[in-house]
């Protein structure tokens, strides 16, 4: 006799697997991980190490404040406390290697009134073109205003479209031979510079500057820095000087460029002064 087929009971579990239930994410997390990883190490060994940024030069950084001051300030001086020193003279034009009018400066670096007088010049100048390769120095440590802070020309380039300039340093600050002149040059500062003072300066042949514009004590115990932020204060003594001195630069500058550029030579500052050149 057959006996009837016995019914198997469902379980009432669910089966349990033999992995564990936190394996599953473990290995996720651990994935991720590794990729984060991989990432970094990558990148770590691709990427270039930071440079330290490089340290401003303080001539650089001088000279680019003395030759941005606003024009406004050169208008609020005026001729300040300069001497208007400059000699209207007679002769043939002087034009500089690149055909233009030239400036021409005539100088040594021991000198403290040649120290004095390249302020403004530089400041006057940049006004017209571009300086580069200007380095600071001082006058000699034995003579009237002893180490008075300054620039030199040795070395110094200058662009412009509207003139030429010229320099000749004709002795370091210990006043040991550096440059020497042209026979043209010599000539130029036999016939106009008849005191034999330096600096000398010759605007194209038309006018002249024999000596420092302004006095060379306002410089005394003033470091370059010190100096460039006194000049965009109007009311400090040594802008009243400098940019003054500055001001007449440019006046006889503009006088050899038929006023131009006219954003410079149109100031009623310069202006007023060009009157009094004739």
């Amino acid at each position: 006799m057959s006996r009837p087929p016995v019914k198997r009971a469902h379980s009432m579990r669910k089966p349990v697997s033999r992995t564990p239930p936190w394996v599953v994410p473990a290995a996720v997390v651990a994935g991720i991980a590794l990729v984060i990883a991989t990432f970094l190490i990558i990148r770590w060994y691709t990427t270039p190490l930071a440079q330290p940024p490089l340290a401003e030069d303080p001539t650089q950084r001088v000279v680019a404040t003395i030759t941005s001051l606003p024009a406004s300030e050169f208008d609020a001086v005026g001729t300040g406390s300069a001497r208007n020193t400059i000699k209207a003279v007679t002769g043939t034009p002087l034009t500089g290697p690149g055909g233009r009018p030239e400036v021409f400066y005539y100088g040594a670096e021991f000198c403290p009134y040649c120290a004095a007088e390249r302020w403004p010049l530089i400041i006057a100048l940049s006004r017209f073109g571009t300086f580069s390769g200007l380095k600071t120095t001082t006058s000699s440590s034995s003579d009237v205003y002893p180490n008075t802070p300054t620039f030199t020309f040795h070395g110094a380039t200058y662009t412009s479209q509207y003139i030429d300039f010229v320099a000749v340093e004709t002795s370091d600050r210990e006043g040991k031979p550096l440059e020497s002149p042209t026979a043209a040059q010599q000539a130029i500062v036999s016939k106009y510079d008849t005191s034999g003072s330096i600096p000398f300066l010759d605007f194209g042949n038309r006018y002249v500057i024999s000596g420092a514009t302004y006095q060379v004590d306002v410089l005394s115990g003033m470091s370059w820095q010190a100096l460039a932020n006194a000049l965009q204060v109007p009311d400090s003594s040594q802008a009243k000087a400098i940019l003054g001195s500055a001001n007449l630069i440019t006046a006889a500058i503009c006088k050899l460029t038929a006023d131009q550029p006219a954003s410079v030579c149109s100031s009623p500052s310069i202006q007023a002064i060009e009157k009094t050149l004739g």
